[in-house]
């Protein structure tokens, strides 16, 4: 059995789409239709009760550059994106994140889509893992989450089911 559901289930039977391409000559034509939910609500799939996406922002604290470069990052996501969530500016590893880094969280779609277009282009040397909040902390952080720049390991061991949150937020991960 396939593990992952069709993505067509409710588009059964609907009109086959044309292979026409746009003036460009490189897209092809989509045909005008409603507009998709996922513009201002999150996949039914996420946890309601948490914010949407967290943005973990990485950088390596003993690359002097570097650590300025995520302060001056820190203190302009701060004054430019005041409704964000923006938690503590770590300057060691910290619970499942084998380096320094910082939190942005994200509430919206419209938020997720205005804070990620402006960190690909600001965030410079740092690496950032991109992920939603389903509920499921360790398939969060692995299987449906994303990079911008290089990848990291993490320390997986600190998202299983039996990891006290409460460890987690106080740093004592890796056990």
């Amino acid at each position: 059995m396939n593990q992952w559901p069709s993505l067509l289930a409710g588009y059964e039977g609907a009109e086959p789409l044309p292979t026409t391409f746009n003036p460009d000559g490189k897209s092809l034509y989509n045909p005008p239709g409603p507009r998709s939910a996922a513009y201002d609500e999150f996949p039914k799939q996420f946890d309601p009760s948490k914010n949407g996406f967290d943005f973990h922002i990485y950088y390596m604290p003993a690359v002097a550059a570097q650590a300025q470069y995520a302060k001056e990052l820190y203190e302009r996501i701060r004054r430019e994106f005041p409704e964000l969530r923006i938690h503590k500016f770590w300057d060691k590893q910290h619970g499942p994140h084998p380096t320094a880094a910082f939190e942005v969280d994200t509430f919206n779609p419209h938020q997720t889509g205005a804070f990620f277009s402006w960190i690909v282009v600001h965030r410079g040397p740092c690496d950032i893992l991109v992920h939603p909040n389903t509920g499921d902390v360790l398939r969060d952080h692995t299987e449906l989450a994303t990079w911008i720049g290089r990848r990291w390991p993490l320390y997986e061991e600190c998202l299983e089911d039996s990891f006290e949150l409460k460890r987690y937020l106080d740093s004592e991960c890796p056990p």
